[in-house]
Parts: C-alpha cells; sequence; structure tokens
C-alpha cells in the first residue's frame, strides 16, 4: 500500500462513524460513482471516511476533493500479504468501525482484514448477481451483504446468504443536479460531433464492454438507418471494445451514423443533448445511466434484464425489449424519433417517475441507517429499546 503515512497516535474520536470504504476498481463507472455519491451525501457530522483503491484515477482525485483520505494498494482473488497486513494497521490506525467493500476482491480483503480486526464489513452488490467468491467470503466472514436491486436481492436469498445478514439498499439518482435543461446548456455534444440542433441523436451511455453489448447498439444503427436516414447514434463512453465496434461502424459502412464521443465530464448537460437513451445490456443491477437519463427527461429503450424492469415502465417511460433484440431496439428508436410528441410524453412520464420512486435521497439515507446500525449494534439496539417504550406509552 502506498502513501500511508503512520501517525504519532491515534485520532480522536469525535463522535462520527469511522469507515473505510475498499473499492475493487476505480475507473470511471457505475460502482465508482456511486461510492462517490455516498461520500459525498451522507451528512459528514455522522460519517468520516478514509478509502483503499487499486490504482490511482480521477476517482480517487475527486474523493480526495471530497474529504476523503485514499490510499492505494493492489488486491486480487490471490490477496498480496501487504496489502492485507497495511490495511488491518490502517483499520486499528483509524479507529475503522465498519469496513465497506464494493466488487469481489474488495469484498475479500475486507473480510480477510475484518477478521483479524474484529471489524464488522458491509459489502454492496453492484451487479446482477452475487460472485462464487462473494458467497464464499460471506459464508466465511458473515459479513452482511447489501443489494442495489430486488432481483440481486432474491437471488441472493436463493443462493443461502443468510437473511438477517441480507437487505436491499435501492441504487437512486440525484434527481436536482439531473434534470431537463436546454439543448446546449453546458458542453456542446452536438457542437463536437458537428450537427445540428435538429438532427435526431440517439445514445449509449456506459463502458464499452462485453457485459453492456455495444455491438448490439451498432446492429440497432443499422436498422435504424434503414427506416429514419437522417437519425445519429453516439457512443459515451470508453472501453476495451472500442476498436471491435469502430471496425463494425466501417465495415457495415455506418460512419455516419454512428460517432464516438468518449468519456464526457458534465453528463447533466448531456442527456439534454440526446432525443432517446439505449440501454442494450446483457446484465444490470440498478444502471446509473439510465436512471440519470429518465431524471434528464428521456424515454428509453433497455433491455429486459436485471433491475431494469424496476425502473422503465414498460410503453409508459420507455420501452423494454429482449438482450440481443437489436431490431426491435432500432424499431422502437425509430418511433421516438418520428414522434415528437410521443417522445415528450414519455420523458416527461420518465422525469416523474425519477422522482417519485428514484430519487437519491431516500437511497443514501437508507445505506447511512444501514452502515450506523452495523458500526454500533449497541446504539441501534438502545435506540430500539427507547422506540418500543416509547410505542407503549
Amino acid at each position: 500500500m502506498h502513501a500511508v503515512t503512520p501517525m504519532p497516535q491515534a485520532p480522536a474520536r469525535d463522535g462520527r462513524v469511522q469507515v473505510l470504504e475498499i473499492l475493487g476498481n476505480a475507473i470511471v463507472g457505475g460502482m465508482e460513482s456511486w461510492v462517490l455519491r455516498l461520500v459525498q451525501r451522507l451528512p459528514a457530522e455522522r460519517f468520516a471516511f478514509t478509502a483503499i483503491c487499486p490504482f490511482e484515477s480521477p476517482l480517487t482525485d475527486q474523493l480526495r476533493a471530497a474529504g476523503v483520505g485514499v490510499e492505494i494498494a493492489p488486491m486480487g482473488e490471490d490477496m498480496p500479504w501487504p496489502t492485507l497486513q497495511a490495511t488491518c494497521a490502517l483499520i486499528r490506525e483509524r479507529r475503522i468501525e465498519l469496513l465497506h467493500a464494493h466488487l469481489p476482491t474488495a469484498h475479500l480483503l475486507a473480510g480477510l482484514s475484518g477478521q483479524l480486526t474484529h471489524c464488522p464489513v458491509l459489502t454492496t452488490i453492484h451487479a446482477r448477481q452475487l460472485t462464487t467468491l462473494d458467497l464464499e467470503v460471506h459464508r466465511a466472514t458473515h459479513s452482511h451483504v447489501s443489494t442495489v436491486a430486488r432481483q440481486s436481492y432474491f437471488h441472493a436469498l436463493g443462493l443461502g446468504v443468510e437473511p438477517a445478514l441480507l437487505s436491499c439498499e435501492p441504487n437512486g439518482v440525484d434527481t436536482d443536479l439531473f434534470r431537463p435543461r436546454e439543448r446546449g446548456d453546458g458542453e456542446p455534444l452536438r457542437a463536437r460531433l458537428g450537427l445540428a440542433p435538429e438532427v435526431p441523436l440517439i445514445g449509449f451511455v456506459g463502458r464499452l464492454s462485453p457485459e453492456k453489448a455495444p455491438q448490439v447498439f451498432v446492429r440497432a444503427a443499422l436498422m435504424l438507418k434503414a427506416q429514419h436516414p437522417d437519425a445519429r447514434a453516439v457512443f459515451v463512453g470508453e472501453g476495451p471494445m472500442q476498436p471491435e465496434l469502430e471496425a463494425m461502424v466501417q465495415r457495415y459502412g455506418l460512419q455516419e451514423q454512428v460517432r464516438f464521443a468518449g468519456v464526457w465530464q458534465e453528463m447533466p448537460a448531456l442527456y439534454g443533448e440526446l432525443d432517446a437513451l439505449v440501454s442494450c445490456s446483457y446484465t444490470e443491477a440498478m444502471p446509473l445511466a439510465l436512471m440519470e437519463a429518465m431524471a434528464c427527461g428521456l424515454p428509453a429503450v433497455a433491455t429486459r434484464v436485471g433491475g431494469v424492469p424496476d425502473i422503465v415502465e414498460h410503453g409508459h417511460t420507455g420501452w423494454l425489449v429482449a438482450p440481443d433484440n437489436f431490431d426491435e431496439i432500432g424499431r422502437c428508436c425509430a418511433q421516438l424519433l418520428a414522434d415528437p410528441a410521443l417522445r415528450r410524453r414519455m420523458g416527461e412520464r420518465a422525469r416523474e417517475r425519477a422522482v417519485q420512486r428514484l430519487d437519491l435521497g431516500p437511497s443514501i439515507e437508507r445505506v447511512g441507517a444501514l452502515m450506523e446500525r452495523l458500526a454500533r449494534p449497541q446504539q441501534e439496539s438502545r435506540a430500539a429499546v427507547r422506540r418500543q417504550a416509547t410505542a407503549q406509552t
């Protein structure tokens, strides 16, 4: 672990819950954004955060800017002894009260170090399903498993996760930050792509990796071209499949129809540049990009996987389609682009659903309450006794 500077003495306990966030990755992705929102939004008078990440990245800079102390340590299923040793030292030095893990290798590190330091462990499952490693660590260390989607919760139950050590705290979106905006209000996506404001534009927002099925988006753009030749499609994000996708675009003659915008910084403004969002993943829990787009008033065409049916109301805020059905995705996009009134109605309903059902505030508060309960179970027990006594009087 780098940059862990021993302090002369342990910091004084100031009443805040001391949490160590352990991240198994540090890219610009959904899990990482979720952790950043968590540390930014939970009250500073109640929580103090330290984080361990596997490498330096823009995320580590953002965490430090949010007041989080960040340490760097390699992780893996064959956990390096120096990482485990340094993590245990950090837990004791900072008087950590709760280990909060994200992704399986982070769960492994949290489980091992939690056992050695007698510190409770919480792992948040950001994916559609638990991995074998997650399940093994839970069984060996009795870590608490929190899912962000109902389907993930029931999957965990079916695998035998202890019900008393399992909960569901659904993901959410900041509906104040992500809201409908006028086109061109922010970093100009269309100007960078050389597109006029009136050009129909659909977007794929996410990592260009196999589980997100970006090749399906290219094929949907080919279908869309036949029905709506003026329409354009844009990838927002980067990932290992980009060379393959660029080759597909060349092979299908879609150089004018499909563009690559790379990683985007001003995400709330970006959604205002799109007419619809496509989510064609093979697997999802509660995809952040989908919720962000809906909060910004965009209709969505999304695959019926994981927690997506809990987000998109079929035929009301968008459409749900089967995975790999690029023809249906293209047809739905063409229908939206051809009917501005339908697009506006669905977008308004998407915004309404995001505000009423998917707002970040209640989601963060639920996670905060769970963290306090796990970190300080005695205080929670006393509070429960007081609540019960009050109810009986």
